[in-house]
């Protein structure tokens, strides 16, 4: 149940890193309702990170939940933001997503 909460955390972060982006490309009201977003995402988000850091190691914790938000916030910047989708940006995501399978692999818990 930890490592679900923690996966979950870590998809909020992603959702935060969105509406940042979004945020950027608006304006007016609109800019806003994207701040408040981030706002709500970024509490979700820590708090299910203290949640599941109760239970898993810090350090695996941490890595693992910084590690969604960076692969899944890469992979929506290609995707919504149209950021470029270059080799050496999907090889060092694929290792990413590599190290974050590996410290759930040996993690005690």
């Amino acid at each position: 149940m930890n490592w679900i909460i923690l996966v979950t955390a870590g998809l909020f972060e992603v959702a935060f890193a969105f509406c940042l982006g979004k945020a950027k490309q608006t304006t007016g009201n609109e800019m806003y309702v994207w701040y408040i977003g981030f706002l709500v995402a970024l509490a979700i988000s820590m708090g299910l990170l203290i949640k599941a850091t109760q239970n898993l190691p810090i350090g695996t914790a941490y890595a693992v939940w910084t590690g969604i938000g960076a692969v899944g916030t890469v992979i929506i910047g290609i995707a919504v933001f149209k950021e470029p989708a270059t080799f050496l940006r999907i090889l060092f995501l694929t290792t990413l997503i590599g190290s974050i399978i590996g410290l759930k692999a040996v993690s005690a818990h």
